[in-house]
């Protein structure tokens, strides 16, 4: 809903118990003990830039059910040169345009990777391409802070919630030489990297693998 009226769509018409009920009947339609969900809020308002038709249509919702990313048995994250705009108007929100995570995770797969970090234009540690990014440094947890343009995952917040986490600006040597690396996302849950720009990771054991199941 935030993120709606961050681009100018007006939701305030749906109810979020509807929603709510909406979704339960999808997961439980879907058979899922364990999955992800998504609610998709899209305006049907025409646009000037292509037609006036439907200019008081309220906006539509759509809700997605799928069982979780399979994982491998070693998880490896590379380092992806595809830079994220945290001066983006849209850097932060989730949104239906996913083409740029999308084609970083795609080289970074074809790179023999699972997943790659990204840096902001500053040369700060972002997220990864579909995926929060979380370390241990001296059994504190750090995250990046959302001025580097990372989006505020559901399951981020939840560890945020959970834990003694420091917000942080840092580069990728600072990421490097971290105790452990964990990817967190509805998707994936909380997973350990095992592999980190090359470098095997010490198979530190955490709370925070605990808190979602992967």
């Amino acid at each position: 809903m935030h993120d709606s009226a961050a681009i100018g769509i007006d939701a305030s018409a749906l109810n979020e118990n509807e929603l709510r009920q909406e979704l339960k009947e999808k997961v439980a339609f879907s058979s899922l003990a364990a999955g992800k969900a998504r609610i998709t809020i899209s305006d049907e308002r025409g646009s000037p830039l292509w037609s006036d038709a439907g200019r008081d249509t309220p906006p539509s919702v759509s809700i997605l059910t799928a069982p979780l990313r399979k994982l491998p048995a070693t998880f490896r994250v590379g380092v992806s040169p595809s830079p994220v705009n945290a001066g983006s108007p849209i850097a932060g929100l989730k949104t239906c345009n996913y083409l740029d995570q999308l084609l970083a995770l795609r080289s970074a797969m074809d790179d023999g990777f699972n997943e790659a970090e990204r840096l902001n234009e500053r040369g700060h540690v972002t997220s990864a391409c579909m995926a929060n990014i979380f370390w241990l440094n001296d059994a504190q947890l750090y995250t990046p802070a959302l001025s580097t343009g990372c989006l505020p995952g559901t399951t981020r917040e939840l560890i945020c919630e959970t834990f003694n986490v420091r917000e942080v600006e840092i580069g990728i040597e600072e990421l490097k030489m971290a105790d452990a690396i964990f990817l967190t996302s509805a998707g994936l849950g909380v997973v350990r990297v095992d592999e980190f720009d090359g470098r095997e990771m010490t198979p530190l054991d955490h709370a925070i693998l605990r808190l979602v199941p992967a």
